[in-house]
């Protein structure tokens, strides 16, 4: 059966929709909706609800959001409103809809979307926050959230490469200290490989290590695909 799966990724900046088959191929046009301010849970709610109406013919949905998910409830999501924290964002939509619907931290989606499934694999998001995913033999190990984790001096790796410190350094030195991050993820993590994604990542124009690549934004919709396979 060829299902049609709606993939959502809610941004700081954006939320995007599309929809795809089973073989990741676009079945309609990609939209792109400029996220609220304030982007509380009524603000979101109210867009997401009129996505899915607007893509009444999918099967299922995928949701990529920018929080710790756990169960369907949003933990903190720190780059769009305080409201967001212990938010039952699953259960307010499944009352609002009939497809059944899956939710995790869009950086797990984008990573699901870029990996391969062998060895260690990790996969960070570079735009408004800084995300991350961790993956072993394409098994992931969800809400890892490294942007918080202090990474130099006091300084979170969010606050040394979220978009506030891109705007206040600078591409030059953000790019520097983009070197400096993936030099301490690899002592940390080993990784087989470390994919690259999000809005800024596009901005990187370092000469990068071995086992690093850049992926495409994209990811963060069509690896909501790979929800239904966990």
């Amino acid at each position: 059966m060829n299902l049609l799966t709606l993939a959502i990724d809610v941004g700081g900046s954006s939320i995007k929709a599309i929809l795809l088959d089973n073989t990741g191929a676009k079945v309609s046009a990609r939209s792109q909706i400029l996220t609220p301010h304030p982007a509380t849970p009524d603000a979101i709610v109210s867009i997401l609800t009129s996505l899915i109406s607007t893509h009444s013919t999918c099967d299922r949905i995928s949701i990529g959001f920018p929080s710790v998910v756990e169960n369907g409830v949003t933990r903190g999501a720190i780059n769009l409103h305080p409201d967001w924290d212990g938010f039952p964002l699953l259960q307010v939509l499944q009352s609002k809809c009939d497809q059944p619907i899956r939710i995790a931290n869009d950086a797990d989606v984008q990573g699901c979307g870029a990996i391969v499934g062998h060895g260690v694999e990790l996969a960070i998001t570079l735009g408004t926050g800084f995300g991350s995913s961790l993956f072993f033999d394409g098994k992931l190990l969800p809400n890892l959230e490294l942007g918080q984790h202090i990474f130099i001096g006091s300084e979170t790796y969010e606050d040394r490469l979220g978009q506030p410190a891109l705007e206040q350094v600078g591409v030059q030195v953000w790019n520097k200290r983009l070197l400096e991050a993936i030099a301490s993820l690899y002592k940390l993590f080993n990784y087989d490989k470390l994919y690259i994604g999000g809005g800024n990542a596009r901005l990187i124009s370092v000469d990068l290590p071995a086992r690093v690549a850049i992926v495409s934004n994209d990811l963060g919709l069509s690896g909501g695909l790979a929800l239904w396979n966990y």
